[in-house]
């Protein structure tokens, strides 16, 4: 995995409610300062209500794509498009299709931004198997409410779903996109099943699995809507790195949130990666620092429990020993690369709205 080297200066981003799209950045020489968590929800509302009129239409074909006269599934279909979430790779898809120059509203562009969305969904559905997560943007998960029978079927159903309507585009590249991100995911979630409740992850190990559960669906959406975009060679690998290192940004983040958000904040229980055995990058920085603490983590993990060492004493623990401020550090430096793979695209709002789009990412608060 390529490394980005640490950047020099600081930007403070613009106010981000004033403006159409942030100003352009200059990545690869600057650290990022994130907006405040007030400019960040703004600036949100901002990004995603320049493609509203798509993202409305790609709610329509999620709802056509559910639909089936099996009335569990019918049901169960209704009830994930209900649920809401940040329809992050939609966007993705969306963005990275007028970025090139193409036309977003089409219906094949749609179609297949609902196929990203379904293959998330159904990732998600199988992970709170794996993770006996009951919560879900809280509300009772699938496997929480129906149990882990229905679960596993309908995540089943939903990649299914998502293959058959892809088969419509008569698209090899595309095909071949989504059989490799498919088999990643599966890859990255049985190389975190074999090294749960483990202490001795280290910072490769832990990149590799991020990586193929997180990473390559977003770099999949953007490669994808550069296809249909009529993009050319450089344009879209450019993108598809784009969204590499925007996933491995927006993971980094979400474990940070793990320790430092609310349950009510972040729509499921925090701490609940530890509990589940998973060692993440700021805990793997702890123990970098504090090998002492080895033991405590080990202890956690095999209890599923804080019993032996309270959770606020751990982000006590993470804080003074730099940790969380390591990891974010590196989110920065992945977000950094993410932006400097945008200058192989022609300047214009949608290549702003990109980059405004890690802003965002790095400030979130759930």
């Amino acid at each position: 995995m390529r490394q980005v080297s640490r950047p020099a200066k600081a930007l403070v981003a613009p106010n981000l409610a004033l403006t159409y799209c942030f100003r352009p950045l200059e990545f690869m020489s600057t650290v990022v300062v994130p907006p405040t968590p007030s400019e960040a929800t703004r600036a949100a509302q901002h990004i995603f209500a320049v493609i509203a009129p798509e993202l409305s239409l790609v709610e329509q074909e999620f709802e056509r794509q559910a639909r089936s006269n099996v009335r569990v599934i019918a049901m169960l279909g209704n009830r994930l498009q209900m649920s809401g979430g940040k329809r992050l790779r939609p966007a993705l898809t969306i963005f990275a299709n007028r970025a090139v120059g193409g036309d977003a509203s089409r219906h094949n562009v749609i179609r297949m931004a609902t196929v990203m969305e379904f293959l998330h969904t159904a990732t998600l559905v199988h992970d709170d198997i794996i993770d006996n997560a009951t919560m879900r943007r809280n509300q009772p998960s699938i496997n929480g409410k129906f149990g882990n029978n229905i679960a596993v079927l309908m995540g089943d159903w939903l990649y299914m779903s998502a293959f058959e309507t892809s088969l419509a585009e008569r698209s090899l590249p595309i095909l071949t996109i989504l059989t490799k991100v498919t088999r990643k995911m599966v890859e990255g979630e049985l190389m975190q099943l074999e090294t749960k409740g483990r202490s001795d992850v280290n910072e490769e190990l832990y990149f590799e699995i991020l990586q193929r559960k997180t990473a390559y669906l977003c770099s999949a959406c953007c490669e994808i809507g550069a296809i249909l975009g009529d993009a050319n060679a450089g344009q879209q690998h450019a993108l598809e790195q784009y969204g590499m290192n925007l996933g491995i940004t927006f993971q980094l983040i979400d474990d940070l949130l793990d320790f430092t958000s609310s349950d009510e904040v972040l729509g499921k229980a925090t701490g609940a990666d530890l509990l589940e055995g998973v060692l993440t990058l700021p805990l793997i920085y702890l123990l970098e620092r504090e090998p002492s603490m080895r033991g405590a983590l080990e202890t956690v993990m095999r209890d599923r429990s804080f019993k032996e060492i309270p959770r606020e004493t751990l982000l006590h623990m993470l804080k003074k020993s730099q940790s969380l401020e390591r990891a974010f550090e590196r989110a920065q430096q992945f977000a950094l690369a993410a932006g400097k793979e945008l200058e192989a695209l022609p300047r214009s709002p949608y290549r702003d709205l990109l980059e405004s789009l890690l802003l965002f990412v790095l400030a979130r608060k759930h």
